[in-house]
């Protein structure tokens, strides 16, 4: 079980509420009105995806939330040119870089640490610094892969539980779960702040809460799906409330 007292952070990925404002190309709902009510329950930052085809959420919506949401905003983004400038316009408090494919329907796996992308990573990172913007990877649970971090630039990972949270409850849990504490500790070693998202619900959180030195989750589908059902508010405090009792070593 998590340390007693340890505190994880909650981001609340609005996305899928812009899905279903653009499913009828209108203004409802709303995704600063869902930022103001994820904080409302308690979460700790509000996560938006802006992607390059604005599919969902587009850089209205980010400039809104950022002045008025009254919380960090981690901006999930390509890095490409148009959206490195976007983020360094606007300042979000934080930036996570994701790979973004245009057939896609989320994001499908972490990033690809190439020699030309490790150098456009480098660039950012330093006009990132220069703002005030901290810088994230998206990154899978592959030792391989995240020894290629670079040692400045970045604070933070956010390891992909999709492959996790797909072998819930079959065999693979275990390996998959395993794979996950491994890149963990490897990250912590190297004093980078660890993160967690993609694929999370109130199901499968407590078991990903057992990821030694676990700093936040970011989680948006299952919780705007369950408030379709429930409502936002309760849906948000749903999982607060078992951040609280996990990580406080109350048990489920």
């Amino acid at each position: 079980m998590p340390l007693p007292g340890r505190f994880v952070r909650l981001g609340v990925n609005i996305d899928h509420v812009a899905t279903l404002r653009q499913a009828r190309g209108e203004f409802d709902p709303d995704p600063l009105a869902a930022a103001h009510l994820a904080r409302l329950a308690g979460a700790d930052q509000i996560v938006l995806h802006v992607r390059e085809d604005r599919r969902h959420a587009n850089e209205h919506d980010l400039r809104r939330i950022r002045e008025t949401a009254s919380l960090p905003v981690n901006l999930e983004m390509a890095l490409t040119e148009e959206m490195a400038d976007l983020a360094l316009t606007l300042s979000p408090d934080r930036v996570t870089l994701v790979p973004e494919k245009r057939n896609e329907r989320t994001t499908e796996g972490g990033l690809v640490l190439t020699s030309d992308y490790l150098k456009s990573l480098d660039l950012f990172s330093e006009r990132c610094a220069k703002r005030g913007v901290r810088v994230s990877l998206f990154m899978d649970p592959d030792p391989e892969m995240l020894g290629k971090i670079p040692p400045s630039g970045v604070d933070q990972v956010e390891l992909h539980t999709g492959p996790f949270a797909r072998s819930f409850g079959t065999p693979r849990e275990e390996e998959e779960f395993g794979r996950l504490i491994l890149s963990a500790t490897l990250l912590s070693r190297r004093g980078l702040v660890v993160a967690a998202g993609h694929g999370l619900t109130p199901f499968n959180l407590p078991r990903v809460l057992d990821i030694p030195g676990l700093a936040e989750v970011n989680i948006g589908h299952s919780i705007i799906a369950r408030a379709v059902l429930f409502g936002l508010r309760e849906a948000v405090s749903e999982v607060k409330t078992l951040l609280f009792r996990t990580c406080d070593g109350g048990g489920t």
